[in-house]
């Protein structure tokens, strides 16, 4: 791609009046094309496996699918393609979600022209650029230990529960109505994650952090 060539930009927003804005915005800028509109993470999706824009400009809080399950379907599908999250919404825990899914930026809706117009450039060398909101949870995050068992998924939580009961793979099995190899693959997958040699330990580490209700 040349230098000169505009940054192709797509808009995501359930909102038509914030995606009318943008599109505006988009045109003030010589530098940047608006290449598509999208009302919801499914569309943008879609949309983004078609046109492949260089940048997203993607809003969290949307029906069918959120921003952050869009960002990550986006980046698996279009790796060239780069997210910038522009929201409303500073909760820590989005914050999270939709840069771990792969967004390079994280911007709230109250930003200037000049700014967003900077970002999308930036995402497109391939450059962050994060609101001082998002900055401070990425700071706080890194100062805070995390919660052994915290990567655990809804099953492997199960599996651990009855791991805390005694039961062996063949019993978590027939309680899971799983298969016994799926039930050893489970248990393994926990132990790699607790960072322990064996289920004694496993079962020791899940009592001491309350891991399991």
């Amino acid at each position: 791609m040349s230098e000169s060539a505009p940054i192709r930009v797509l808009i995501v927003d359930d909102h038509k009046v914030v995606r009318s804005g943008l599109a505006t915005f988009l045109r003030a800028f010589r530098d940047l094309e608006l290449v598509g509109q999208a009302a919801n993470g499914r569309e943008a999706v879609l949309l983004a496996e078609r046109e492949r824009p260089d940048v997203v400009l993607m809003d969290l809080m949307m029906p069918e699918m959120d921003g952050a399950a869009a960002t990550k379907a986006i980046r698996e599908r279009c790796p060239a393609t780069q997210v910038v999250a522009l929201t409303s919404f500073k909760e820590d825990e989005m914050v999270k979600n939709v840069l771990q899914a792969g967004a390079i930026g994280y911007l709230l809706k109250d930003v200037g022209a000049d700014e967003l117009a900077s970002a999308i450039r930036s995402a497109r060398a391939g450059t962050p650029t994060l609101s001082p909101e998002a900055t401070a949870v990425l700071l706080q995050t890194a100062r805070t230990p995390r919660q052994p068992g915290h990567d655990l998924s809804t099953r492997e939580r199960e599996v651990l529960r009855l791991m805390v009961e005694g039961l062996n793979n063949r019993g978590i099995a027939d309680r899971l109505v799983i298969s016994p190899t799926t039930a050893k693959f489970h248990v393994s997958a926990i132990l790699g994650k607790l960072g322990v040699e064996n289920r004694t330990e496993a079962v020791a580490l899940a009592v001491q952090h309350r891991l399991v209700g």
